[in-house]
């Protein structure tokens, strides 16, 4: 939703401008899926909204939501935290099949990843009531040992499917207090900020 408010905020792409707030024909979708296409849904996607429904307004936001017949644009998220490794390739085959996904049902869709990858020096997996800190020894790799080689496969074999593919690099242990700090907040601030012009500019070639 947020990424969404800021492409308006930019205020970069007059037809994105004018399709979601002066027309309210173009929303996100809440549920994520479009009526009469069989596809996985994403975890968030703009398109038209269906003739006939009632684009709806919260409070705070000012890109409507609704049912949509088309997607213009896709967003997948992914967050890799620790075991990076170990799930890489599903991580993989998840963000290229969601491409495919966002394309069932015809169109030419802005395809975007968002990738959060964890780099803490230590952090903590749970199951149930269990908890499972990462040791630094094979199979129990801390995030920092891993987050260069995860990032340079997803790079190497999923960024290339995509439209836009924003890596947010952070810092979280998962254990009380619970701290969060960006790797660089200006470099993740400049990347953000560069992707969202890059998707304003690819609407207003595209729609």
């Amino acid at each position: 939703m947020h990424l969404y408010e800021d492409l308006i905020a930019i205020n970069r792409s007059p037809k994105l401008i004018e399709a979601t707030i002066n027309r309210k024909d173009r929303v996100l979708n809440a549920q994520n899926k479009r009526r009469g296409v069989a596809a996985r849904r994403g975890d968030g996607t703009l398109g038209e909204i269906i003739p006939g429904e009632t684009p709806l307004t919260d409070s705070g936001y000012v890109v409507a939501r609704g049912p949509i017949a088309t997607v213009e644009i896709g967003i997948e998220v992914k967050v890799l935290a620790k075991a990076m490794i170990k799930q890489i390739d599903r991580v993989i085959n998840d963000l290229k099949n969601q491409v495919v996904q966002f394309k069932r049902g015809g169109g030419r869709p802005i395809c975007i990843a968002v990738i959060g990858i964890n780099q803490a020096e230590s952090t903590v997996g749970y199951e149930g009531d269990r908890a499972f800190p990462t040791t630094g020894k094979q199979g129990f790799l801390h995030p920092f040992q891993e987050a260069v080689e995860a990032e340079r496969r997803l790079r190497a074999a999923a960024a290339p499917e995509f439209d836009e593919f924003l890596i947010l690099r952070f810092k979280a242990t998962n254990a009380p207090p619970y701290p969060f700090e960006w790797v660089s907040y200006d470099e993740t601030r400049l990347d953000y900020a560069a992707a969202l012009s890059r998707i304003s500019a690819r609407y207003q070639q595209w729609f």
